[in-house]
């Protein structure tokens, strides 16, 4: 679907990157009920993080089982069905009176609020190609903003009326966006006919035979993975004897760098207007530069927050400006196999977000403060080097999306 409605088209973007906030709440808010979780249900707060577990896992197997449909399935409807189950889920989650039936809930909530990954290739469908950067830049605003914000208020809620409220707001709201959804969202006709084992399939071939999408994954996987590790480690550092703090001052940190919010649509605009590859670069030497930053971190006091502080922001605004700049190029490869992309890609990134967590909490445990930074500046610097030792290449049509017959003397080909 092209822009032919600007205004119709403006309001379903603004709906989707609201909708994807709501979603990647739901992934992140269990976080902070953890404790509160374990006190009503009456288990150890080792437990009770399970919850938080199962979550992601069922996240991540929604990306991988779930979001491929996107290209098979109309849209809306998808949604649509996707944030209902999501609501009866979370439901569901709020009446559970033991700790098994919670782990399942939550398996089933994790697994169903895949909307973010879905929303991405529908709203490059929505618009013409030089207005892509931008709305990518705005939906990961809204999923910044779910991801930043949940956290605050589930354990504000949490705290007042018990673990079972923000279940039970999180649903009543999730239905009400599948409501918004349904009425509001424009209708798009699927991109594919394949079958379901095809789909399942589809991401593994795409990244055996794209290399811009094998690139675009080692880009994402390294620097989130670097990400991962700094927000595993500064909970450590700052519960730890250098700072004193309590658990909830990572969280506080986190709030502070809510600004990044605005960075992701100034980004895009960059993407449109200058491409994806400058702005990949400019990131990696945003992180590199807060790997040093957040270095001084060590030293306690004010100058040691004032550093994280700086530090984390820098980190953040080029994890998520390069992920901006990573979908764009991702989107141009095919317009019929959007969504399968994103699968390859998304699972990729979580795959090396993970990897980052592993390998920061070891290299605290280990080296301290300084070893996480190194490792941060050691998984930038293998993402920066592979695109400096990127060549210039004659562009040629995505294999996604070449005919059966392309070859570079045929017509097509001629015609690219």
């Amino acid at each position: 679907m092209t822009d032919h409605h600007p205004r119709q088209t403006t309001s379903a973007i603004a709906l989707l990157a609201f909708a994807c906030g709501v979603t990647v709440g739901n992934v992140y808010f269990p976080q902070a009920v953890g404790p509160l979780v374990a006190s009503g249900l009456g288990v150890s707060p080792d437990s009770a993080a399970a919850v938080v577990t199962a979550t992601q896992f069922g996240y991540a197997a929604g990306i991988f089982l779930l979001v491929p449909l996107g290209d098979r399935l109309r849209p809306r409807r998808l949604l649509v069905a996707l944030l209902t189950l999501t609501g009866l889920g979370l439901l569901a989650a709020s009446t559970a009176q033991a700790l098994l039936p919670l782990v399942a809930a939550s398996t089933l909530v994790g697994a169903a609020t895949v909307l973010a990954p879905l929303a991405g290739p529908l709203a490059a469908g929505l618009v013409p190609a030089e207005r892509r950067g931008v709305v990518s830049g705005t939906l990961l605003s809204g999923a910044l903003a779910g991801m930043l914000l949940s956290r605050a208020f589930g354990g504000a809620l949490g705290d007042w009326l018990g673990w079972r409220a923000p279940y039970v707001v999180a649903a009543a709201v999730s239905l009400a966006v599948a409501a918004l959804l349904a009425r509001l969202l424009p209708t798009a006709p699927p991109a594919t006919t394949a079958t379901y084992p095809a789909l399942l399939a589809a991401p593994l071939r795409l990244l055996r035979t794209e290399p811009e999408l094998r690139r675009s994954c080692l880009y994402q996987a390294t620097v989130f993975g670097a990400f991962s590790a700094v927000w595993t480690g500064v909970a450590l550092l700052l519960t730890g004897p250098v700072y004193g703090m309590d658990a909830t001052a990572a969280g506080l940190l986190a709030l502070v760098n809510a600004g990044t919010m605005l960075c992701t649509p100034v980004a895009g605009r960059l993407v449109d207007r200058r491409g994806a590859d400058l702005v990949n670069l400019v990131c990696f030497l945003v992180v590199g530069a807060s790997a040093v930053v957040l270095g001084f971190g060590g030293v306690g006091g004010a100058p040691g927050l004032t550093a994280l502080v700086v530090g984390t922001l820098l980190l953040d605004v080029g994890m998520q400006s390069g992920m901006v700049a990573n979908q764009v190029r991702i989107y141009d490869l095919g317009a019929d196999v959007r969504s399968r992309l994103n699968t390859a890609y998304m699972t990729c990134a979580y795959l090396g977000g993970t990897a980052g967590s592993w390998l920061g909490a070891r290299a605290h445990g280990r080296f301290g403060w300084a070893g996480v930074c190194v490792l941060v500046a050691v998984l930038t610097a293998v993402a920066l080097i592979r695109h400096l030792l990127t060549r210039a290449r004659p562009r040629r049509a995505p294999a996604a999306s070449r005919p059966a017959d392309w070859s570079p003397s045929s017509p097509q080909g001629r015609a690219r």
